[in-house]
């Protein structure tokens, strides 16, 4: 019975740590760290907007890319 009991009161432990308050890991003032064109994935942005113009004008059905033009090449 004890180590049902110890069972019981572990398991108990767990889930009610889950239901502790979260921390966000970023602070609102560090926010502005993550927005810098150095943590950007792309090296050059003026080489990777015209890629993927490029590549939303020849892929015309695709979309939602969020460069301006249609799939005739046209702005």
């Amino acid at each position: 019975m004890n180590k049902l009991a110890l069972v019981v009161l572990l398991a108990g432990c767990s889930a009610l740590s889950g239901c502790s308050s979260i921390k966000p890991w970023v602070q609102p003032y560090e926010r502005q760290n993550l927005a810098d064109p150095i943590m950007s994935a792309n090296r050059h942005g003026i080489a990777a907007s015209h890629a993927a113009h490029v590549y939303e004008a020849r892929e015309a059905a695709r979309g939602a890319e969020g460069t301006g033009g249609g799939g005739c090449g046209c702005n």
